[in-house]
């Protein structure tokens, strides 16, 4: 499946976190060839831009990896560590700028491995084919689902027989070692998405994608959170759903406005819910039973913001539902807890 406009189209597998992006850990480990462009540039922010005029020493610089011209059979390979393993449900293989010199066929294989082989070694290993070579097109997002519910720590993305792709996107569901989170000895976030906390519905990601809210570390700028277009019908209020990668009990809760000025919501309210099923469409279904978590809270700019001795509610949850008032930008959401 192709994507002909700029990054617009959305299909079912692309609402799940990319487990390989840069801001999540992920790593390009070793490339077969990396004349023109290098292999870190595969898991970078955005689609990639293009700057005519702009060359080095090996030829025009392309935002993206990519090979020399291969004069001997064979094809081009790019080694990835996932930064969150997990199930692959879907991989977005995009040529943007490249038209005449993207590669004619793509495939992917993974691997699961613990601890940290190094790269050599991962190149002489067994790999399992989860996408078959298929046909690519130039200057697009290459959309393909993936049928696998395995666990996987790295892939390798195959170009046959070469050429450069601007950026390599695996959507999936983080399967962390849920051992290591019953045996943490202490509260652990139960929200973040290195932990299989999943954002499952928003009802508005205009500015910044609805997943920024879980991610790891702080944000490091306006951009890494998730943020909300202007509310001009008021009141009203805007709201996301994550699902806990653990149902649990709720110890501390922080809200993170970081880089968040002149846009920074005015208040905040969370609950939680106990689901046993799975919920399907978040904003129609009136039925199920919110908790108040958080009362309707102050907010501040450019903020951490501490909940503890305020919350109202502490579960056990398997969903927290975090609304904000009117409108604005969240960089962080952390709900800190037991597993139950």
């Amino acid at each position: 499946m192709h994507a002909p406009e700029e990054g617009k189209l959305r299909i079912a597998f692309t609402e799940f976190i990319d487990l390989a992006a840069e801001n999540v850990g992920g790593q390009a480990l070793l490339a077969s060839d990396e004349f023109f462009a290098g292999k870190e540039n595969l898991l970078k922010p955005g689609r990639g831009v293009f700057i005519p005029g702009k060359f080095t020493e090996n030829g025009k610089w392309m935002d993206g990896w990519e090979s020399r011209r291969k004069r001997v059979p064979g094809h081009d390979w790019c080694i990835l560590k996932l930064g969150l393993p997990g199930v692959v449900r879907g991989v977005d293989i995009d040529t943007n700028h490249f038209l005449g010199n993207f590669p004619e066929y793509a495939s992917v294989d993974a691997l699961e491995v613990e601890g940290s082989p190094t790269p050599e070694a991962l190149a002489e290993a067994t790999w399992t084919p989860i996408l078959p070579q298929l046909k690519l097109q130039g200057g697009t997002r290459n959309l393909f689902p993936i049928a696998s519910d395995k666990r996987w720590t790295h892939l390798r993305l195959n170009i046959f027989p070469d050429g450069g792709v601007a950026r390599f996107r695996v959507h999936g569901e983080v399967r962390p070692d849920f051992e290591r989170l019953s045996h943490a000895g202490g509260a652990v976030d139960l929200a973040a998405a290195e932990n299989g906390g999943t954002v499952v519905a928003c009802n508005d990601s205009f500015f910044g994608p609805k997943d920024n809210l879980i991610l790891p570390g702080r944000a490091a700028n306006m951009g890494e959170g998730w943020e909300t277009r202007r509310k001009r019908v008021l009141p009203g209020f805007d709201w996301i759903v994550v699902k806990l990668a653990v149902p649990g009990t709720v110890q501390r809760v922080e809200v993170d406005t970081a880089f968040f000025k002149g846009n920074y919501p005015d208040t905040c309210s969370i609950e939680g819910c106990y689901l046993r099923e799975p919920v399907v469409d978040f904003a129609n279904a009136h039925d199920i039973a919110w908790t108040e978590l958080l009362p309707r809270t102050k907010l501040q700019a450019h903020h951490r913001h501490f909940y503890e001795s305020e919350l109202a509610a502490k579960g056990p949850f398997t969903h927290v539902r975090l609304k904000i008032y009117p409108d604005g930008g969240v960089s962080r959401l952390r709900v800190h807890g037991w597993p139950a």
